[in-house]
């Protein structure tokens, strides 16, 4: 800790700059902690006050920081080259609750087999799904070759 150190009261007030050992006996004086809440400030702060509570108002403050962050996952749908029109749009409504939610979707157009060698067939597919989404999307990108087929992320519009 500093020598000397700016030191404001457990309700506010600053009590001016003061030395360090002064600080701690005004601390001592009203049976509270001195706890540095600025070490980088020039000179550094610090706070008389009980360190539970102290402690508290920190996790109160990082509970709603977190609550305060959209957490978005990124939800899949899988679609086929065989898939009937009602299996798709079922799917495609699927992927809008997603969007509705705010998660990004990545649409995977499995193929096995023979069905590999048929690239734009596979591509057109995965237009016409796309297609099926009501709600205005956003792509991540093109259409890409991975793993056992092709694949998209699409986002809601905003």
């Amino acid at each position: 800790m500093a020598p000397e150190l700016r030191v404001v009261g457990e309700s506010g007030e600053n009590l001016g700059v003061m030395s360090r050992d002064q600080a701690l006996a005004a601390a001592k004086e009203k049976d509270l902690d001195l706890i540095l809440v600025a070490p980088q400030a020039n000179p550094p702060v610090a706070r008389i006050q009980s360190y539970d509570k102290f402690r508290y108002q920190k996790e109160v403050e990082l509970k709603k920081q977190k609550q305060a962050q959209k957490i978005l996952a990124l939800k899949q749908v899988q679609i086929s080259l065989r898939e009937a029109k009602n299996d798709l749009q079922n799917k495609a409504r699927r992927a809008e609750e997603f969007l509705e939610k705010g998660h990004r979707v990545e649409i995977q157009l499995t193929m096995r087999g023979r069905e590999k060698g048929l690239k734009d067939w596979a591509r057109q597919k995965m237009e016409e799904f796309l297609a099926l989404i009501a709600l205005p999307i956003r792509r991540e990108g093109e259409i890409k070759q991975g793993g056992r087929g092709m694949l998209i992320q699409i986002e809601k519009e905003k």
